[in-house]
């Protein structure tokens, strides 16, 4: 069928859903898992709630501090002339939804002002309900929204596609790159560009990461190789330059408040750090630690960031950690008795043979969970004291998860 006509079909789709009938077509399981956070969040169904824009200092610095800017050629050799011709924009956000970029063609520019899409405006689901900005920022994939799939009625002439940019050093959401403009001028193949495109702003940045710690090892390795006990050189992002005295690491995870001096990492114990141009000098002080973890915080209540925090006598340490940690270590606080790799396959994927993948992600979690984790099965140890902050409607939880355990978590049926 023809736009026109898909998008009646999804406004009587919309209209059922929100008045509780049974609708001519179920919608798509991301829009519809969509629909169910704005219902149970509030957001008006007729009415976006505006916030006010950034101002000009604001969006500046927020430009100068982003790594976006790094991949803006990338951005643009790959969209905006498409998008032009197309009668489309491209748009750039920050990790919190903020546009700070906007370019494309002058027409749908001027449409866009029109409803509040400028410079410096918040796009998130809560804000403007479902949406091709908000929604792949909660459901970290790609996702184009056509018409009446926007929660909001005064969207239903525009038709969206955004793609989430990663850091890849860390797993950071950087943002969203969007494609967007009115219904009729939509076309299915949009969604692959902006996904090709955005993966290639990636990889630039992996190009670049790789460069500074090239150089990062150029000032460290022969410092280290004058040292004696284990120590690394990392980048502030805990990629190792350097390493001696110990097998080598490819990542040390830094707690979220990393500085010179004192300190505790539950994968080496305790630390001094000693700064270094591009990054730290970490090394394990020898003998024995303090008592040992007593207590492990893992907080998912957040639709867009999650943390994991442990302390004991050695001290505290947070964490934050990736989309799929999060999931994994979510699994593991809320079943004690401890999963099987298959059993943790089969929560993850549907899949019981995928012991592959569970085991190597539980790996990369052992490296700065140590030994809290326990095999055979995998479980937290028991004498340590597991706590999960949810958030206040299930809805909400993890939803970039389409892990069956978490899905069924969603709807109370864990």
């Amino acid at each position: 069928m023809d736009a026109a006509q898909a998008a009646r079909l999804l406004k009587g789709v919309r209209a059922a859903t929100l008045s509780g009938q049974q609708p001519p077509l179920v919608p798509r399981p991301v829009i519809g898992e969509s629909w169910d956070r704005m219902l149970h969040s509030g957001v008006d169904p007729d009415h976006d709630f505006r916030t006010g824009l950034l101002s000009v200092e604001e969006i500046e610095q927020r430009r100068r501090s982003s790594p976006v800017t790094q991949v803006l050629p990338v951005l643009r050799e790959g969209l905006v002339s498409v998008a032009d011709a197309a009668q489309h924009i491209m748009v750039v956000t920050d990790g919190e939804g903020r546009v700070l970029w906007r370019e494309g063609s002058t027409s749908v520019l001027r449409k866009a002002d029109g409803f509040g899409f400028e410079i410096g405006a918040e796009w998130t689901e809560d804000v403007v309900g479902t949406n091709g900005i908000g929604t792949p920022l909660i459901t970290r994939r790609p996702v184009q929204v056509f018409s009446a799939e926007h929660f909001v009625r005064t969207h239903h002439s525009w038709t969206c596609t955004g793609a989430p940019l990663t850091d890849p050093r860390d797993g950071r959401l950087l943002g969203v790159i969007d494609i967007s403009g009115p219904l009729d001028t939509m076309h299915p193949s949009t969604l692959a560009l902006v996904t090709s495109v955005t993966r290639l702003a990636e990889a630039e940045l992996r190009h670049l990461h790789l460069s500074s710690l090239d150089r990062l090892r150029s000032v460290a390795a022969p410092m280290l190789a004058r040292m004696t006990g284990r120590a690394l050189a990392v980048d502030v992002h805990g990629w190792t330059a350097a390493v001696t005295g110990m097998p080598p690491v490819r990542r040390l995870a830094l707690p979220r408040t990393f500085g010179a001096g004192s300190t505790w990492l539950p994968s080496l114990g305790t630390c001094t750090v000693e700064p270094l141009p591009g990054g730290w000098l970490v090394r394990a002080v020898e003998g024995p630690d303090p008592e040992s973890v007593t207590r492990v915080v893992l907080d998912v209540s957040n639709a867009r960031r999650w943390s994991v925090t442990v302390s004991g006598g050695a001290g505290t340490w947070s964490h934050e950690l990736s989309p799929r940690h999060a999931e994994l270590l979510y699994l593991l606080a809320t079943r004690r008795s401890g999963r099987s790799a298959a059993g943790l396959a089969e929560d993850m994927f549907g899949d019981r043979a995928r012991t592959v993948t569970v085991r190597a992600e539980v790996s990369r979690v052992r490296r700065y969970l140590g030994p809290l984790l326990a095999h055979r099965p995998y479980r937290f140890r028991e004498d340590v004291d597991v706590q999960v902050i949810t958030p206040d409607h299930p809805a909400h939880l993890l939803p970039h998860s389409v892990a069956p355990a978490v899905r069924r978590a969603r709807v109370g049926a864990l």
